[in-house]
C-alpha cells in the first residue's frame, strides 16, 4: 500500500447525540438521526475513545512456552465534557430527569443506557462511532471557578448489543 497524506482523518470538528435506546440506528455516517439530541459544544480536548482489553496467557509446561492468549475482558468506553449548560446536558451527568427546571441528585444514579453518537468530520471525510446501547459510568468532578466555563466530564461505557458494542461508519463525500 502506498502512503497517502490524504488518508489522514483529524478531528476538526463533530457532534456528540443521545437517544433513547429505542431510537432508529444510523446505517451510513450521513443518514439522518431520528429521536436523538445533539449535546452541544465538546471541550477543546477532545473525545477519548478507548478499547481496552485484559488477557490470560496460556504457557505449555515444556520451556514455558506462550501457546495461546485470550481476551478475558474487554471493554469500549467514550470520554469527553461538555461545555454547554441545557436540559440534555444536565440530564446526561446527573442521571435523572429534569422536572419544572429541577433535578433531584443522586450520585449512584447513571441514567440508564442510552443510544449514543459521536460524529468526527474531517473536510469532506465522516467517522460516525453509533453505540446502541451506552450508560454514563463516570463522571469527572467540576470545577467551578471565576472565568472558567462549567464541564461536564462523562464517560460513557459501551455495553454489547448484538455481538458488538458499536458500530463505526466511513464516508469521504464529495
Amino acid at each position: 500500500m502506498a502512503l497517502s497524506a490524504d488518508s489522514v482523518v483529524v478531528g476538526i470538528t463533530g457532534k456528540c447525540y443521545v437517544g433513547a435506546t429505542t431510537a432508529t440506528a444510523p446505517t451510513a455516517s450521513d443518514s439522518v438521526l431520528t429521536g436523538f439530541t445533539e449535546l452541544g459544544y465538546v471541550s477543546a480536548d477532545g473525545i477519548a475513545h478507548a478499547l481496552d482489553k485484559s488477557t490470560n496467557q496460556i504457557r505449555g509446561w515444556q520451556n514455558a512456552d506462550l501457546v495461546r492468549e485470550v481476551v478475558t475482558e474487554a471493554t469500549e468506553t467514550f470520554t469527553f465534557s461538555l461545555l454547554e449548560t441545557n436540559e440534555a446536558v444536565l440530564e446526561l451527568y446527573f442521571g435523572a430527569t429534569m422536572v419544572g427546571g429541577k433535578i433531584e441528585v443522586n450520585p449512584a444514579s447513571t441514567g440508564g443506557r442510552k443510544s449514543f453518537v459521536i460524529d468526527v468530520v474531517d473536510g469532506a471525510k465522516v467517522i460516525r462511532h453509533y453505540i446502541p446501547s451506552g450508560e454514563v459510568l463516570a463522571v469527572e468532578a467540576q470545577t467551578i471557578a471565576n472565568g472558567e466555563a462549567l464541564m461536564y466530564g462523562v464517560t460513557v461505557t459501551a455495553y454489547a448489543t448484538d455481538g458488538r458494542t458499536s458500530d463505526a461508519f466511513f464516508s469521504e463525500f464529495e
